[in-house]
């Protein structure tokens, strides 16, 4: 507390209630602000769970085998339409030789009346097959779209791929620039602090601790 708080204190300008809650509003946040971070560690231990090329290898593979399962069961997809519009191709043709039987019947005995009620039925058939030509031809055009939508998905992939060379590519150059001219089993002691250092130093215990942490 300040001076200025202190004097406005005694002269009884402060509201004590307000200024009790807004220090136990200000405690509650920093042991909230303490609590989201107490269990994070950074950065994180170097195991399986953490390793970024292997998951990266992990993700490009499962998008690749999936990729491949969706494009195999369009192009089933594709082949049944393709086959369907080919048997409604048959009925359409067979109907439209009715039509001609019956347009030949009708015109021949024009006063029997069932002549023209197949001629009619006829013709709504020839339209319902029609149009279902018509929506299997819409139906290949975006299953194509689709196909070609799943070609963006494999550069992606490739797009990964790419990172993790680069990544590896990184981790060759570093490993062969902190490369040294001796084996570690030749290599002195390694030493935690020299003379002169000031303040705390790091103990052995605590480096080993540090390794682990790292998964080294």
């Amino acid at each position: 507390m300040t001076q200025e708080e202190l004097d406005a204190l005694m002269e009884g300008d402060v509201d004590i209630d307000a200024l009790a809650e807004e220090a136990v509003g200000e405690e509650s946040a920093k042991e909230e602000d303490s609590s989201e971070h107490k269990d994070e560690v950074y950065p994180p231990p170097a195991d399986d769970k953490h390793k970024v090329v292997a998951q990266l290898d992990e993700v490009t593979k499962e998008s690749e085998e999936k990729a491949i399962q969706i494009l195999d069961i369009m192009d089933e997809i594709s082949v049944a339409v393709s086959e369907a519009s080919s048997d409604l191709q048959d009925v359409l043709n067979f109907l439209n030789h009715e039509k001609e039987l019956f347009e030949k019947l009708h015109k021949k005995f024009p006063h029997i009346k069932t002549f023209e009620k197949e001629l009619e039925e006829i013709d709504k058939m020839i339209e319902k097959v029609q149009k279902a030509i018509e929506a299997n031809e819409a139906t290949q055009e975006k299953i194509m779209m689709a196909m070609d939508i799943m070609q963006y998905q494999d550069i992606h992939r490739q797009k990964i791929e790419r990172v993790i060379n680069i990544m590896r590519a990184l981790i060759k150059y570093m490993n062969k620039l902190f490369e040294g001219k001796m084996e570690d089993e030749e290599r002195v002691k390694s030493a935690s602090h020299i003379h002169g250092d000031a303040g705390e130093t790091i103990s052995e215990e605590e480096i080993e601790a540090m390794l682990e942490q790292f998964g080294v």
